[in-house]
């Protein structure tokens, strides 16, 4: 007899980790440019402006190739597309550091966007074929620890690679594409080899167990929307699209801060390298939430106010950064703004999965996270473009307080209307 405790532990320790830290990996290598900001705008002449578009065409090729991607991934299967992925990012990584323009950086940027795409939605889905419904908030509040852990890591590393400067004829910043995008290659072959597809294809399961979780989501997925002769018509959902818009606001708030956090600690006068400790502590906060949030959400009939009450606090939080003079305050403040930004996203990621299953969940969850990713774009252009307007370093957590808090809203409504569907349904 199969335990079904015993089972999902020994998913969690196979896939888990490994996943979490290819996504470490990913999100290092896209936010490295908060901290290569710090000394690239001086040497490519660019304004805080300019750079900020730069940084911010990831999101339009992440855009354009997230559903596509992810549509390949249930064709091509995980190991070998995520292989792809992963090996395609790390080399646009390393091609950042020899950036001799302008033109180059937002080419580059855009490419990465277009490569990683699909990754992270990738990792939505494959937690829908290998865990069952009750456990998937506490899956991806594991997985998104490792972007806790990678803003902690990322921090001091992005320091004190800028204070290599000089080092064999490198610019700091130079050094700081180099470092993250060598280990994206490595992962990305090691990735051929170690993932399995399926649950029908791992070797670490016994059959009973195999058929055990086959049984178990194909009873929880019966009658839901799968669209298997075309995932796009997902796109199409008004739910998909609605979800879509109430996302918006997070990943907007979340890369808002983390892009401008550093350039905020530098305001209090620091070196690069107390910026990169220093930026540690907020995302040790973010990781203690991802743990805490999602887990207790799980054993909660209403996981409503698990998405939106860190929200709420998230952006009360910001709000009172904006308005305190006192460093000390503002950071305060600001750590706990970075845990309410993204406590309550894994639990939110647990909701298309109530109407969605298969092409149709692997289109729709791509389509949710790259319409929303696009507040990442609006973030890395508008936050330095209100700082440049009112010369003011922390102004722009005005901007990020009301965008979390209409996010907040939103899924209040959403999670209404679905429930209300999911009743007349019954």
């Amino acid at each position: 007899m199969v335990s079904e405790k015993s089972l999902i532990s020994k998913i969690t320790w196979r896939l888990m980790p490994f996943l979490g830290v290819l996504y470490l990996i990913a999100y290092i290598d896209r936010q490295n440019v908060s901290f290569a900001k710090l000394q690239m705008v001086g040497d490519l002449g660019l304004s805080e402006y300019a750079y900020g578009l730069g940084a911010s065409l990831f999101f339009i090729g992440y855009f354009i190739f997230e559903v596509p991607s992810n549509l390949l991934l249930t064709r091509f299967g995980a190991s070998r597309w995520f292989a792809r992925i992963i090996i395609s990012w790390g080399l646009v990584t390393i091609a950042l550091a020899y950036t001799s323009s302008p033109t180059m950086f937002y080419i580059l940027r855009f490419l990465l966007g277009a490569c990683e795409a699909g990754f992270f939605p990738g990792v939505l889905y494959l937690l829908t074929v290998w865990f069952p419904r009750d456990y998937r908030a506490r899956m991806v509040g594991l997985f998104m620890i490792f972007s806790a852990l990678a803003n902690a890591i990322g921090a001091p590393l992005g320091g004190m690679l800028l204070d290599l400067d000089g080092l064999l004829g490198y610019a700091g910043w130079e050094w700081v594409f180099l470092a993250t995008g060598v280990p994206a290659v490595i992962a990305g072959i090691f990735t051929l080899f170690y993932l399995d597809d399926t649950p029908d294809r791992a070797k670490f399961l016994t059959q009973d167990e195999k058929d055990w979780l086959k049984n178990r989501i194909a009873s929880e997925n019966s009658g839901m929307e799968e669209h298997a002769d075309d995932g796009f018509r997902a796109l199409i959902n008004p739910r998909v699209l609605f979800m879509s818009l109430c996302y918006v606001g997070f990943p907007l708030a979340a890369y808002g801060l983390s892009y401008w956090l550093p350039t905020i600690v530098k305001s209090f006068g620091v070196s690069n390298t107390a910026n990169g400790f220093i930026n540690i502590i907020p995302w040790i906060a973010v990781a203690i939430s991802l743990y805490v949030i999602p887990a207790a959400a799980d054993r909660a009939k209403n996981k409503t106010l698990y998405i939106v009450g860190p929200a709420f606090i998230g952006a009360a939080c910001l709000l009172m950064s904006a308005l305190l003079t006192t460093p000390v305050l503002q950071f305060t403040f600001l750590c706990i703004a970075a845990a309410g930004i993204f406590a309550g996203q894994p639990v939110f990621w647990s909701l298309p999965g109530r109407f969605l299953k298969g092409a149709g969940a692997a289109a729709g969850l791509a389509a949710i996270n790259s319409v929303g990713n696009l507040g990442g774009f609006v973030a890395q252009n508008v936050v330095p473009w209100i700082k440049d307007q009112t010369g003011s370093t922390i102004a722009p957590m005005f901007f990020l307080a009301f965008c979390l808090a209409v996010a907040g809203v939103l899924v209040i409504i959403a999670t209404r209307t679905i429930a209300s569907e999911n009743r007349a349904t019954a």
